[in-house]
């Protein structure tokens, strides 16, 4: 994921084993602020579905994956990011920020899972996520704007979660037939163990209306 909260040493790497592995552990060392590139089909999954309004904000940019694909489908993009990669405008603190930059009518990203809490001062997966996902949703109030995030597709049930969405715009989940492989290792890689989802918000979102489930 393009953003994590503090920075945190990679712990060597996990060695494997022949037993099934425990469901948040992928047999590898973490990547720095829980940095991991989203593949292009993953945005292009959303953008076939979800028609965006106004320019938008990819505050988790990272080295500019997601970013360039809504560039390409005809969006302007503001690209902000917590660490510099060399893309956007570094040093911003998205859990910070108070307003949305001027114009911004959506909020995309892949936000930080945070894992387990393997690395020292890591947020626990359920609790960053469920703060990421406020924080959004009230910025987003304030523009009756949009907002899609990119989870794993069992954190959606999680009784937290569904409860914010619950009270939240929710206008549609677009399941991903295919798992995500975030990295290759040729032989060394591990099968990818989640399904994932993008939830969607959008504060114009009709409220007796359901929101859509959708397959990509």
């Amino acid at each position: 994921m393009d953003q994590q909260l503090t920075d945190t040493p990679v712990l060597p790497r996990v060695e494997k084993s022949v037993l099934a592995r425990p469901v948040h552990v992928s047999g590898y060392a973490r990547e720095g602020r829980d940095f991991y590139a989203t593949p292009a089909w993953v945005t292009e999954a959303l953008l076939h579905h979800v028609k965006l309004r106004g320019p938008v904000w990819e505050p988790c940019c990272g080295t500019g994956a997601m970013s360039r694909v809504i560039e390409a489908a005809g969006y302007q993009v503001h690209s902000t990011d917590i660490t510099d990669r060399g893309y956007g405008q570094a040093g911003v603190d998205f859990l910070a920020c108070r307003t949305v930059p001027a114009g911004c009518q959506s909020i995309i990203t892949n936000p930080p899972y945070g894992e387990t809490g393997v690395h020292v001062g890591q947020s626990r997966s359920p609790s960053a996520m469920l703060r990421f996902l406020r924080h959004s949703l009230a910025l987003m109030e304030s523009v009756q704007g949009q907002l899609a995030l990119l989870v794993r597709l069992q954190w959606i049930p999680g009784q937290r979660a569904a409860g914010i969405m619950t009270a939240a715009p929710f206008s549609a989940v677009i399941m991903l037939k295919d798992r995500i492989q975030w990295f290759d290792m040729g032989e060394e890689t591990n099968r990818a163990q989640h399904h994932h989802a993008w939830v969607v918000f959008d504060h114009q979102h009709p409220k007796d209306q359901p929101p859509a489930l959708l397959f990509a």
